[in-house]
């Protein structure tokens, strides 16, 4: 098990096989901006079955907050994961195959009615929307975690502020 730091780690990332590390490395990289400790395994529905269920019937003890869970193909692994605990999993569906990724998608999404799965974006943007759902999950009962949402949201409206500005500004010229 790899973790980012000596802090008990909050959220878990998994992945079907480590060709996702790329993607899910997005995931990483966003929890960490946001001090969240985290886990990161490769498990595996259908090559690894006994550690999936253990990996998943195992998370809360460790104290997981949630499960962000990356898979290609027919992406099993994040209805199986929420069909053995009872904590949010998130899914990021990955285009691994010819399919590029509507097969992950659809397999992630159209979960039976009892077993939520949370399905984001295909990839990276999935990826990061994932860690960012995770963080609001935390927020739910983290004060200094909803403030650091709030100034991530800030950052980016400052973001599409600044790009209007410019756009206005370039378009003035032209004009003139």
């Amino acid at each position: 098990m790899t973790t980012n730091d000596s802090k008990k780690p909050q959220v878990g990332i998994i992945m079907g096989s480590d060709t996702d590390l790329p993607v899910m490395n997005e995931a990483a990289q966003v929890l960490e901006k946001f001090g969240i400790p985290y886990e990161m395994e490769v498990v595996s529905a259908h090559r690894s079955p006994a550690r999936t269920h253990e990996y998943a019937t195992t998370a809360v003890a460790r104290g997981l907050k949630g499960i962000i869970v990356g898979a290609g193909g027919a992406a099993h692994l994040a209805g199986v994961v929420a069909a053995l605990t009872t904590l949010p999993v998130i899914a990021v569906p990955m285009a691994t195959t010819a399919l590029n990724g509507m097969d992950s998608l659809l397999s992630s999404v159209q979960m039976p009615g009892g077993i939520p799965v949370a399905t984001m974006a295909i990839d990276k943007p999935g990826a990061i929307n994932a860690a960012i759902f995770a963080a609001e999950i935390i927020a739910t009962s983290d004060e200094a975690m909803r403030r650091k949402l709030l100034e991530h949201k800030e950052t980016l409206a400052r973001s599409v502020a600044e790009k209007n500005a410019r756009l206005q500004e370039q378009r003035s010229s032209r004009s003139k």
